[in-house]
């Protein structure tokens, strides 16, 4: 993309407190999406906006809670609200609704027909937790397993041990893909996906097709595939947040609310564009 004036000016964030905040805009994308006040207990005296603020905080600079700037509710606060919508599946629910917000603003169905599944291995830290070894790269750590649909959208994403190999861990990840998007009939995979494992989840996930892109025999280097490219993107769009540099998270389901926080993220920020 060539920088334009215009294109900067869509992507300038100078007036924020932090580069993270959210923009006007971007708030009014997501801010109707969130869970409304609990109608039991205490009323709610925080502003959402500022929790939100504060998570995205946490996802660009990749600092610990401990670090977060005083500027922000009280670290507790801001953790309970991050573990409550992680353990309810506020972030799931907001991923996909602004998955299908993004799509109809390309004139595209809500629902995609087609999707990519992919694998990334990330190292773990001290932090503990489920992790394994990835033998062929080598990575101590977990799988961040993902199915995006042919723009490049992450439609669910979990993550795993690194020693789990791909076609086991694309099973339960295609049983979240049928739940959430019951119209999706066709994945894109690469070779390391053929065999029963796979092919038993498609059809028992319903009436799926697989098909595997191949890469030319006696290809040697670098080669841009169809379609396998745009899962490839997605994961250099989710690596600009610092937090996912590495798995820092000690919990299997917090390393996948940060997946699905730094695409929500780029989502809220693609929507708010003029």
């Amino acid at each position: 993309m060539a920088w334009t004036e215009t294109t900067r000016a869509q992507y300038r964030r100078e007036g924020l407190r932090y580069a993270s905040d959210t923009t006007d805009a971007e708030w009014r994308t997501i801010e109707g999406l969130l869970p409304p006040p609990r109608q039991l207990g205490r009323p709610r005296t925080v502003d959402l906006r500022t929790i939100v603020n504060a998570i995205l905080y946490i996802l660009a600079t990749g600092c610990q809670w401990r670090a977060l700037p005083i500027n922000f509710p009280p670290r507790s606060t801001v953790q309970g609200y991050f573990y409550r919508w992680r353990d309810d599946g506020t972030w799931r629910w907001l991923n996909a609704r602004l998955v299908m917000q993004a799509r109809q603003a390309l004139g595209r169905k809500v629902e995609p027909s087609a999707g990519i599944i992919d694998s990334q291995s990330a190292p773990t830290t001290e932090s503990g937790g489920p992790r394994g070894v990835d033998a062929g790269k080598r990575i101590k750590g977990r799988k961040r397993h993902i199915v995006t649909d042919t723009q490049g959208f992450l439609l669910v994403g979990q993550v795993h041990e690194a020693n789990i190999q791909d076609p086991h861990g694309a099973v339960p990840l295609l049983r979240a893909l049928r739940r959430a998007f019951p119209k999706l009939r066709h994945i894109f995979a690469d070779r390391v996906y053929r065999g029963p494992q796979l092919r038993a989840a498609i059809d028992d996930c319903g009436p799926r097709t697989l098909e595997i892109v191949e890469r030319p025999p006696g290809v040697k280097g670098f080669l841009l595939l169809p379609r396998r490219w745009v899962v490839e993107r997605t994961f250099a769009w989710l690596g600009r947040s610092r937090r996912l540099a590495k798995d820092f998270e000690a919990t299997i389901a917090s390393a996948t609310a940060w997946l699905l926080i730094a695409h929500i993220r780029l989502l809220a920020r693609r929507l708010a564009r003029p």
